[in-house]
């Protein structure tokens, strides 16, 4: 009987351990230096599992080192574990732990960051630990800024002036010519009816 027990808590430990997973949103980062990012795994959780089982350790691989990001300890963070290349820069969010999600929000990034980050993560229900690769480029501070091409505001109402006189100064030489025009013909049409009164006293005096 005993011995039934203990293949069923054997069986049932295999299998939980079978089915828990830590798992990684993105196998490999790339960024910039003085640029932030996030890492982010996430672990398989039950509903009715206990904080107090919880194990978690964050860390950057550099050999002969480990260089640790973010730790817990049976549910509990423990910051004094960080380790000071990290201090200040890295925060977490602990609303989404309890959805079994690990997210590391690491700020104003060193070429030093560069390599490859460990999570492992432990809990009543198994084990499990997975890896990324984190690469920071060396910011180009020498690339010249393009300048640019938008005028500024005050050149912009000089030019809306400019085309504004030239459309009235269009509009007045339109207008006097034709103001010359019909005065033209005003005086055409004139001189050609005192001609063809001439004409009529002329015959009137002949006659």
């Amino acid at each position: 009987m005993i011995s039934r027990i203990l293949l069923l808590i054997i069986l049932n430990s295999c299998l939980c351990a079978a089915t828990f997973r830590v798992n990684v949103a993105q196998s490999c980062y790339q960024a910039e230096e003085n640029h932030s990012i996030t890492l982010e795994w996430t672990f398989t959780t039950t509903p009715h599992g206990s904080s107090r089982e919880l194990f978690i350790l964050c860390s950057l691989l550099v050999p002969p080192r480990e260089l640790i990001l973010y730790q817990v300890h049976e549910g509990v963070e423990v910051p004094e574990s960080q380790d000071e290349e990290f201090s200040g820069r890295v925060q977490t969010d602990k609303d989404v732990l309890r959805e079994g999600r690990i997210r590391l929000h690491v700020s104003r990034l060193r070429t030093e960051d560069s390599g490859l980050y460990l999570c492992e993560v432990t809990t009543e229900d198994g084990s499990g630990i997975e890896r990324c690769r984190l690469n920071v480029s060396a910011a180009d501070q020498l690339q010249p800024q393009r300048p640019t091409l938008t005028p500024e505001p005050e050149n912009r109402t000089k030019i809306i002036w400019i085309i504004a006189a030239a459309a009235s100064l269009l509009l007045v030489c339109i207008m006097v010519a034709v103001f010359i025009v019909i005065h033209q013909r005003r005086e055409a049409s004139s001189i050609s009816e005192n001609q063809h009164m001439n004409y009529e006293r002329t015959s009137i005096e002949m006659s």
